[in-house]
């Protein structure tokens, strides 16, 4: 999983556009074996952009329905920090159920796991992957690759920050609330396992939020990484 993560990344870093950009979300949709991918930002002014893989049909009919209004996938990313299973959302509106019915018969699948992301300027974006699966076997999925997920989300927001801008000036200013906290732990003079009791988060998802810090920031290293978030003044201490 490593080596392909690493392929991936030298994939992602040679993207100039967004054609590029779906070019990888076509690549890890296979590499994952899942019916979809999604990539969706929107900004302060409120313009949007996405690479994704449903079908066009239903990408027409959610904008025209407006259905970002009643998604509990979209209302629960917003107010959430953390990575969202769809099956611990509300479904259980009339309208919603009725959005659920369309999704479904749209092929978007029964199972769904969206990042939330925070960037620069006001900036909200989502990375998702859905599915059909059993209960069971998603669990599983999910479990497996949480850690490279969250990693990947990142990653991706940060190239398509650099190709609606033309540059990744604005890397340097878009951790996400979670990722502040697990440089501040570290900045104290935590260890990593001091430091992911406190904040009630496995080691293997505060590792996950070191490197995807580490990787906005620069960094080369996680005391790298700690100390660049402080000279920035992302940390306080």
């Amino acid at each position: 999983m490593q080596a392909r993560l690493t392929s991936f990344i030298e994939a992602l870093q040679q993207a100039t556009t967004l054609d590029d950009l779906q070019s990888v979300i076509l690549g890890l949709r296979c590499h994952f074996g899942v019916e979809h991918l999604v990539y969706h930002s929107v900004n302060s002014t409120g313009q949007q952009y996405a690479v994704l893989t449903y079908r066009p049909a239903w990408v027409d009919r959610y904008i025209d329905e407006d259905f970002a209004r009643i998604d509990p996938v979209v209302q629960g990313c917003f107010r959430r920090f953390h990575p969202v299973d769809w099956k611990n959302l509300d479904w259980s509106g009339r309208n919603t159920r009725a959005f659920l019915g369309e999704a479904l018969e749209a092929g978007v699948g029964n199972q769904g796991y969206s990042v939330p992301i925070r960037g620069p300027n006001g900036q909200f974006a989502m990375f998702t992957v859905s599915n059909r699966a059993s209960d069971d076997s998603w669990q599983k999925f999910t479990a497996e690759h949480v850690s490279d997920l969250i990693l990947i989300a990142h990653f991706i927001n940060q190239k398509a920050l650099e190709i609606e801008r033309g540059t990744d000036f604005h890397a340097m200013h878009s951790l996400s609330p979670r990722e502040i906290d697990v440089l501040t732990m570290l900045a104290m003079g935590l260890n990593r396992a001091q430091a992911a009791d406190t904040l009630a988060i496995s080691e293997h998802t505060f590792r996950t939020y070191v490197e995807s810090a580490r990787f906005k920031l620069g960094a080369t290293n996680t005391t790298h990484a700690v100390a660049r978030a402080v000279a920035e003044g992302f940390v306080l201490l």
